[in-house]
């Protein structure tokens, strides 16, 4: 198998066989002007480490010229990215910021969380107040950029010889937002050991219930489950029955329940498309703890400990802790 992946004039392969990489590199630079860069190790702003223990994926290059670009290379260090007492609205008495230093900050660390997913939910939640952003809103950007400050040299560790298993989690927080009251998604899949997927995003529409909030949620992470079980099929894995986590037991029920009462019977039909694939077998909805829901870090702010936890639980770790 030769699995090759093209982004507009860049292009990275790799095969389970040597012969077949030589072949494809001859094949190409008959048909084309390009040249050979060897082994990947540095591809859109991503470094690479390729180890015989795994793979570490990370962005410390990039980090290092974010913090300089916007003079926070000799700032000082936070223990995490956004406070528990933080709670941002528009602020309209706020003073006002040069709005194009704060969107490109904004715009630069959503690039970031593609191998930093311990920030996705601060920068999701700063990336709100793009429009009017106020010297509370720049603070708060100014606190992930303290955090970075700390943690610069990490990353995400794929290990090799994994199972090759899918898990979801999902996670909400209910009435996350304070100003029109709606719930924040979060959820993340690991593949094996490895963590393959995460999303954090406020909810479309006002819940009425944890329950609700909880079962949106759920419906969000299952249509990655789906699409993620497709992707595999590429690879010649076939996988159903695929657990998808959540700490609500309610939400769990009404998933498993077809009948339309008090509780959901205003919840708009689009949501309801998760129960369809559990009777299908492409999902399974399964309770877990509170203590090891792994998208917890995805909907709210957490205490460090807590955020310690779960960071490296998603295989969030310094390169100079490698095997």
């Amino acid at each position: 198998m030769i699995l090759v992946q093209v982004y507009v004039d860049d292009i990275i392969f790799g095969s389970t066989n040597q012969s077949l990489c030589e072949e494809f590199v001859t094949n190409m630079q008959g048909e084309f002007d390009m040249s050979m860069m060897g082994e990947l190790s540095f591809f859109l702003g991503l470094q690479v480490k390729q180890l015989k223990e795994g793979t570490f994926v990370h962005q410390t290059k990039y980090t290092k010229e974010l913090l300089k670009k916007y003079d926070m290379a000799g700032c000082k260090v936070s223990n995490i990215p956004m406070s528990t007492n933080c709670y941002l609205d528009n602020d309209v008495s706020g003073q006002g910021v040069d709005q194009t230093q704060y969107r490109g900050i904004i715009g630069s660390l959503l690039y970031l969380t593609a191998s930093r997913p311990d920030i996705t939910f601060s920068v999701c939640v700063c990336a709100r107040y793009q429009a009017a952003p106020k010297q509370s809103h720049m603070n708060a950007v100014k606190k992930i950029l303290k955090y970075l400050k700390g943690i610069i040299n990490c990353g995400l560790w794929y290990p090799k010889g994994t199972s090759p298993t899918l898990v979801g989690f999902s996670d909400s927080d209910f009435v996350g937002c304070k100003m029109d009251r709606k719930s924040t998604s979060g959820s993340c899949h690991i593949f094996g050991e490895c963590l393959v997927s995460w999303h954090s995003k406020k909810q479309a529409c006002v819940a009425l219930s944890t329950a609700e909030a909880e079962y949106i949620a759920a419906g969000s992470c299952c249509a990655q489950s789906i699409w993620l079980k497709q992707q595999l099929q590429d690879f010649g894995l076939k996988l159903d029955h695929i657990p998808l986590k959540c700490d609500n037991t309610s939400a769990i029920k009404i998933t498993k329940n077809p009948i339309m009462h008090s509780r959901t019977k205003h919840i708009e039909v689009r949501h309801h498309f998760i129960r369809d694939h559990v009777e299908k077998g492409d999902c399974d909805i399964e309770f877990v703890n509170s203590e090891d829901q792994l998208a917890d870090i995805f909907t709210k702010p957490l205490a460090k400990e807590r955020f310690y936890d779960l960071r490296n639980k998603l295989g969030i770790i310094y390169e100079n802790t490698l095997p």
